[in-house]
């Protein structure tokens, strides 16, 4: 199974390009949305957090999310923490969800963090989503009205810059409303249907 991950920070328009993809019919794996779910319904997850965080982060039964982005993205510790606690059942979810579409051309795994969590070693391609730094806090802020311009800030210093990232793609995508995103799509799908048929 031929393994795609996309990643980008928070606002460069990940989902956007991963809607492409599944509109040419390869099967996409959200990891930060089935990390959501798994923590609003994994029981040892549940427990956890609620054991680390109180039982503020869960409001009547569903995960209280303004609540955990304000603490868990404050330092690098406490992101650390929440990632030490979700990935490896993400991991396990993903590994069980690749069995589901092993007759597929290729896959997709979408994730704000396949480089800091190490998720791209599992990976045989890597895209990184880029859009210019005012461009992604205006899409988040206008995404998410629950969030202020100082959380996204937040988010954004605990997320790798975008440089760095940049650095270790294999392939880019310019999500800056500039240059066609659905072009650059095809022709990456176009790499990697041709490299499936060597």
């Amino acid at each position: 199974m031929y393994k795609v991950g996309i990643t980008g920070g928070i606002g460069t328009g990940k989902s956007i390009v991963c809607r492409i993809f599944s509109s040419l019919n390869i099967p996409v794996y959200d990891a930060d949305s089935r990390a959501r779910w798994l923590m609003e319904n994994h029981p040892d997850i549940r427990l956890a957090l609620i054991n680390w965080l109180g039982e503020e982060v869960y409001a009547d039964g569903q995960l209280n999310r303004s609540f955990l982005a304000s603490v868990a993205f404050k330092d690098p510790e406490t992101t650390e923490t929440l990632n030490r606690l979700t990935h490896p059942s993400v991991r396990d979810d993903f590994n069980d969800w690749i069995l589901k579409h092993e007759n597929a051309p290729y896959i997709i795994k979408e994730a704000a963090l396949l480089y800091e969590s190490g998720s791209c070693k599992d990976l045989d391609s890597m895209i990184v989503v880029s859009a210019p730094m005012d461009l992604r806090i205006e899409r988040i802020l206008k995404r998410d009205p629950q969030r202020s311009r100082q959380q996204v800030l937040d988010i954004i210093e605990r997320q790798w810059p975008d440089e760095k990232k940049l650095s270790l793609a294999d392939y880019i995508i310019y999500n800056d409303e500039q240059a066609p995103v659905i072009e650059q799509v095809l022709i990456l799908h176009q790499n990697f249907m041709s490299k499936l048929l060597l």
